[in-house]
């Protein structure tokens, strides 16, 4: 036999396994990896380790049950793709253990000697069907919408029915960051059920990251949601107004467009509640004043024909909803998006539209920042809206006609100011 060197007491390990290195996870971390209960849950802030954590409770399990399949779960695909099945293959190399990775339609690793380890999205748990493991592993459950998650839960659990050779009951493990009072609140905080066992961790748990990584994450959320991203604390992220950041009086701007200068502007594609607004920047493209609204407008060939007589002599960036690139506000043979471009305007759109509490995030950092302004005058649709939308069973309320203004105002800021989630580079010998 062999032994995997940890900071706590030591694991057993079968024989087949070549030399292991050292591992040397945080306390939080080996509270997780190592936990007895059936259905253990890791809630802590970025930079914790939450992902790391997954992946080595998922290969030991696999070590400890050879022969035994594990499910390892994420919200999409490209999570699988581009995070789980890179850093498995690093954790697998690394510890000397033969593998073999299967991609489309497998997608599954199998490690010589024990099992595999069939790796599924959560984005479609419909799919969620047809095989079966002894144990499981879920990264990021709650950043679905609480039923998606509480649907996903089950089909997993329905998945998780192979009998262990030794006995032992079949395991699920969550790890996640906390998203408001959510699915993993409610199921592993508030009101938990024998077998289910929570472990939280704060970004400082893992003293492995590098210098200022904790000042950079203050630097870029606003302040309500340092508790849930950074000390991995359950705070209620779906309640009061959407913007809260935005102060009419604090981000009050003066500016109004000048000739000839380019125009930036969001736009939302509603049929008779088509909404615009127009930016200009200053300061070298480090403020973005919103000086003109555009509301109610009829359909997209209304909107252009609006901005092409307003703004006739100024270069126009447009920032739509991507999903106009398929639909159309108009019975006409093109998408929303290609009207645009073929009215000459130079379209910024990805190809699908962030989520939507990553641009309300994106949003209320800017205001924070100081990289937002609004000229009320000029813009009272747009400064009402952002004041007075309020959440709805935990979404932005889309009944009140709040929304497309907001859509119209945010969808730049979105593309332009996105947050981008700092990224903790530090050795695979220490926490993730």
């Amino acid at each position: 036999m062999k032994w995997i060197e940890v900071d706590e007491p030591e694991i057993w390990e079968p024989s087949e396994v070549d030399e292991i290195k050292r591992i040397n996870p945080t306390i939080p971390q080996w509270q997780y990896i190592y936990s007895k209960a059936q259905f253990p849950a890791f809630v802590a802030g970025f930079g914790a380790g939450k992902t790391e954590a997954a992946i080595l409770r998922c290969i030991f399990g696999l070590l400890e049950n050879p022969k035994c399949n594990r499910g390892f779960y994420e919200p999409t695909y490209d999570l699988i793709r581009m995070i789980a099945w890179p850093r498995f293959e690093a954790t697998l190399t690394e510890l000397g253990l033969p593998y073999k990775l299967t991609k489309s339609p497998q997608n599954q690793i199998e490690i010589e000697g024990f099992g595999t380890i069939f790796f599924r999205s959560m984005d479609n748990a419909t799919r969620i069907i047809g095989y079966e493991h002894a144990d499981a592993d879920i990264d990021e459950l709650d950043t679905l919408k609480r039923d998606d998650a509480a649907y996903v839960w089950r089909q997993i659990l329905s998945r998780n029915r192979q009998h262990k050779p030794n006995g032992q009951h079949n395991t699920i493990g969550v790890t996640t960051t906390p998203e408001g009072f959510r699915f993993v609140y409610e199921t592993w905080k508030r009101d938990p059920k024998n077998g289910y066992e929570i472990i939280q961790a704060p970004t400082y748990s893992n003293p492995h990251l590098p210098e200022g990584y904790v000042k950079s994450l203050q630097d870029v959320y606003p302040a309500n949601l340092l508790d849930a991203y950074l000390e991995g604390r359950f705070v209620n992220l779906i309640s009061g107004t959407v913007y809260s950041s935005y102060d009419r009086t604090a981000h009050n701007s003066q500016e109004a467009i000048k000739e000839g200068e380019p125009l930036f502007i969001g736009c939302d594609f509603n049929v008779t509640q088509q909404a615009a607004t127009v930016y200009v920047q200053r300061e070298g493209g480090a403020v973005w004043h919103a000086v003109d609204e555009l509301v109610n407008m009829y359909d997209t060939p209304d909107m252009i024909g609006i901005i092409k007589s307003r703004y006739e002599n100024h270069k126009i960036y447009v920032y739509p909803d991507a999903s106009g690139g398929a639909r159309k506000t108009v019975n006409a043979s093109l998408s929303d998006i290609a009207l645009l471009q073929q009215a000459g305007f130079t379209v910024r759109a990805k190809k699908t539209n962030p989520m939507i509490r990553d641009r309300v995030m994106s949003t209320n950092a800017a205001f924070e920042a100081g990289r937002i302004r609004v000229n009320a005058v000029k813009c009272p649709t747009v400064a009402s809206c952002l004041e007075q939308q309020v959440y709805r069973n935990g979404e932005p309320d889309k009944t009140s006609g709040n929304d497309h203004q907001n859509d119209a105002t945010t969808y730049p800021i979105a593309y332009e100011m996105p947050i981008i989630k700092p990224v903790a580079d530090v050795d695979f010998n220490f926490a993730l």
